[in-house]
């Protein structure tokens, strides 16, 4: 029974790890998120401030605000004479300390109380920035943001009963658990510091910011001043991606710096490697000195997510105006400059691109500014109007339980809804809606919910609110257009753009 139930062990063994494999690779093909995304590579300027701080959390407080100097001197002035300072500083805080030491231990039955090491380390503090302003008094007052990162030993002695005990200060946190170390656990130190830094920065009192519009959010937007033409004409010794037969290749390319513009894509060319496109494609340019060509190249798949094969850009502001340029880009695995694995080879891309501005008689129409609002359609009621209602964008809406946020209008008795976008705290919308009436709506509100709704099936939390607005429409009647961005009630938060226009037939 032995060599048999060994065999059969062994039969076994090989045929549960062929299931195995077999139903994990149906999890891996099918059962993939559909809401991951491509990283969008956008320039610095256009980033936010909050972007910035959290991509370079220790910019100076000079090159954040204006108002503040930049004082390197002063820190190397410090730096030298640390070792002088802190023997003062330490000097100082004992010569003050001793005598209410000395007139407090006896009420203790303390016989003595003194510091056994007093110092204040070998890091010294270092200051970030200074602002000076003066005041009505005639007096001028030195701003300074000052850290200190130090090391200091404080070693206090205290003598009682014949018994000697040492205390040294230390700050810093921890927690055990039956005699164990739980901050030993990987990731949990991090986390807890990281959970004790945003609860301390909740508390503090940040500036605040008043905006006042100058001018339309719609018209801030850059104008086009040129056309990017691009034609992708082949690909050579491309990697293939599959385990069986060649890849399927198609090129992915967009320009960066305008998230509202779509992507374009070349046709897949089916099991081959060295594909030939030849196909030409234009792209609208608004910024040539920071706006850059992506091109990705991607093996098709028929089930599961496409695999990058490879990818490479282009810096419009090296291309001269007018000027058709042949390129033959060698493909790399991302723009890292550092990474290793752009060492190996992935193949190439030619492609064609010829950079065409636009003179003032070739801008078109569909791209000028115009303040003026379209005419309600015919049928119309005399008097009446259509009110056009645009769904912009959200930002920084966050639910308790999920955050796949969609906005729900309410007017007059009508509900109409946005598309609902999955696992996004920023979703941009671009919905339009419209209302016929038969008089202007002046006392009338337009009420706006930001909902989410769970994509898991379950009967707990399928849906909750992250915020909401009611917008008086008496602006929008006087004015015929307003495109303002509010602040949701009930969110932290949470921001909504939206633009309405009164269109009449007159």
């Amino acid at each position: 029974m032995g060599f048999f139930g060994t065999i059969l062990g062994f039969f076994g063994f090989c045929f549960g790890t062929s299931i195995g494999l077999v139903i994990g690779y149906y999890f891996f093909i099918y059962f993939q998120p559909t809401d991951v995304k491509d990283p969008e590579v956008c320039p610095f300027v256009e980033q936010d401030s909050t972007t910035l701080q959290r991509l370079l959390p220790e910019i100076p407080l000079w090159v954040k605000n204006p108002d503040y100097d930049r004082i390197d001197w002063l820190n190397k002035f410090i730096a030298s004479m640390w070792p002088y300072l802190d023997k003062a500083i330490c000097k100082t805080v004992e010569n003050i300390t001793k005598p209410i030491i000395a007139e407090q231990i006896p009420n203790y039955k303390i016989e003595s109380v003194e510091f056994e090491a007093l110092t204040l380390g070998t890091l010294p503090p270092t200051f970030h920035g200074m602002k000076v302003y003066t005041t009505d008094e005639k007096e001028l007052i030195m701003e300074l943001s000052l850290k200190w990162a130090g090391n200091p030993n404080v070693i206090v002695a205290a003598k009682a009963f014949g018994l000697k005990a040492t205390v040294q200060p230390h700050v810093d946190f921890g927690l055990k658990l039956m005699g164990a170390d739980v901050m030993s656990i990987p990731g949990l130190y991090i986390f807890v510091q990281e959970f004790i830094k945003d609860q301390v920065a909740n508390m503090y009192l940040w500036p605040k910011t008043l905006e006042v519009q100058v001018m339309d959010p719609s018209r801030a937007f850059k104008r086009p001043v040129g056309i990017l033409q691009v034609k992708v004409l082949r690909a050579k010794k491309l990697k293939k991606k599959d385990l069986i037969g060649a890849s399927d290749p198609y090129v992915k390319l967009k320009l960066t710096g305008d998230s509202r513009l779509s992507s374009k894509k070349t046709t897949v060319k089916h099991k081959n490697l060295n594909p030939e496109w030849n196909e030409e494609f234009s792209l609208v340019v608004k910024d040539p000195e920071s706006q850059v060509l992506e091109l990705r190249v991607y093996d098709w798949e028929q089930v599961g997510k496409h695999d990058k094969m490879g990818m490479n850009m282009i810096t419009l502001k090296d291309l001269t105006p007018d000027e058709p340029k042949v390129m033959t880009l060698d493909l790399l695995k991302n723009m890292d400059p550092n990474d290793v694995q752009n060492e190996r080879s992935r193949g190439q891309l030619e492609v064609e691109v010829t950079y065409k501005p636009f003179t003032e008689d070739d801008i078109p129409k569909e791209f000028e500014e115009s303040n003026t609002v379209e005419k309600a359609p015919e049928g119309t009621p005399d008097g009446g109007g259509l009110l056009v209602v645009i769904v912009h964008e959200a930002q920084d809406v966050e639910g308790k339980h999920h955050t796949n946020p969609y906005a729900r209008l309410i007017f007059k008795g009508e509900e109409r809804r946005t598309k609902p976008i999955k696992k996004n705290r920023d979703p941009r919308w671009e919905e339009e809606f419209q209302f016929m009436l038969d008089e202007p709506p002046i006392n009338d509100k337009l009420h706006v919910e930001v909902m989410s709704s769970s994509s898991k099936l379950g009967l707990l939390h399928t849906k909750e609110i992250l915020g909401y607005i009611d917008i008086n429409l008496a602006d929008v009647i006087s004015n015929k257009r307003i495109n303002e961005k509010y602040h949701l009630i009930d969110s932290k938060n949470g921001i909504i753009q939206i633009e309405m226009q009164w269109r009449t037939s007159s």
